[in-house]
């Protein structure tokens, strides 16, 4: 079975939408996350924007082979906030992605059930509101040669149209090349079976 080797999330941050119920105010935000710094800057942002509300309810999304992720409720009941949000991604089949659900109290008690619904129903017209996007997993190598092999290097890297993202030519040369994932075997094995150049994985 082939490797999967491509992801859906968004590549820029989505237009604020309103959801309300019973006087309460639920804004939904989406933003294109690859760590849990960026989650806190959005975090920090909106917080300033919205200093009056009372709950920030979240969900992210990081990475592409191993999955990181967490759902806040953010002072409501327990897994009525964080979860429906985190569901929506999961139901989008997204990563590298922050949902946040601002709420402002509208004096009326929604209810667990309420709260459930009034968080998943604002994830999810963010994300029908969102422009999705594939990308693919790439990933890098270093090859390093002589600079008598610099042509036998270079012809591969044209034949197989890979993406060179920086070279070093000296007398010891240095090529890093990016490959999506399900071609990354086929590339290593014929630089490894060539003579005096060599290839490895860099993380």
């Amino acid at each position: 079975m082939e490797n999967k080797d491509n992801y859906k999330t968004i590549d820029q941050p989505t237009e604020e939408i309103l959801f309300k119920e019973k006087n309460s105010k639920f804004f939904g935000y989406a933003f294109p996350v690859t760590n849990t710094d960026e989650v806190k800057i959005y975090l920090d942002q909106l917080k300033k924007k919205h200093f009056g509300a009372v709950h920030f309810c979240y969900a992210y999304q990081i990475g592409t082979e191993k999955m990181e992720f967490r759902a806040n409720d953010d002072g409501e009941p327990n897994n009525s906030a964080g979860i429906p949000i985190y569901g929506q991604i999961q139901s989008f089949e997204l990563t590298n992605i922050l949902i946040v659900v601002v709420r402002y109290f509208g004096g009326t008690k929604l209810g667990v059930g309420g709260l459930i619904t009034a968080y998943k129903t604002a994830a999810q017209m963010v994300l029908e509101n969102a422009l999705i996007v594939n990308k693919t997993i790439n990933l890098y190598f270093k090859i390093t040669f002589d600079y008598k092999n610099i042509n036998k290097v270079m012809r591969i890297i044209k034949e197989k149209q890979l993406e060179i993202q920086s070279q070093k030519m000296e007398e010891n040369c240095e090529v890093i090349i990016v490959t999506r994932k399900k071609n990354a075997e086929r590339i290593v094995d014929i630089f490894n079976s060539l003579f005096e150049i060599s290839i490895s994985k860099i993380d």
